[in-house]
């Protein structure tokens, strides 16, 4: 076989040096101020006002099985509250569910429900009675 026209694929012999090795930072910009150098840790950015949202102990129409509600939300769409709601599945140890635009978790864990939200930036508040969410 003839090899010509073709490229040899053998791998051929290691680069001698580093292609990078004459770099360096003279000749570049400061650091801008106020930036973190780089390979730093982000920070988180501070969590933004997203509303109150009500959170209550219900047992009526349950069996007797209490049932911690948040409701009340404002400018959030189904899909974020889902997330929401698994988020605080997962840190309460316990089922839960999305309904009538509401987040139920089964138990009383309005403690555990109050601190997530507050994480995700909203205002939560401990009420009582209703705030618009179906009691079934």
């Amino acid at each position: 076989m003839s090899m010509k026209g073709r490229v040899p694929t053998g791998g051929g012999s290691p680069l001698a040096q580093n292609p990078f090795g004459g770099l360096h930072g003279a000749g570049l910009p400061a650091a801008a101020a106020g930036l973190p150098p780089a390979g730093a840790p982000r920070a988180q950015p501070p969590a933004r006002n997203r509303g109150r949202v009500d959170i209550t102990r219900q047992t009526a129409g349950r069996g007797g099985k209490t049932v911690t509600v948040a409701g009340g939300f404002v400018g959030i769409g189904e899909a974020e509250k889902e997330q929401l709601a698994k988020k605080m599945q997962k840190a309460c140890g316990a089922g839960g569910t999305v309904k009538d635009g509401c987040i139920e978790i089964q138990g009383d864990k309005r403690e555990q429900v109050a601190k997530i939200l507050s994480e995700a930036g909203f205002r939560p508040v401990f009420a009582g009675g209703g705030f618009g969410c179906a009691k079934t």
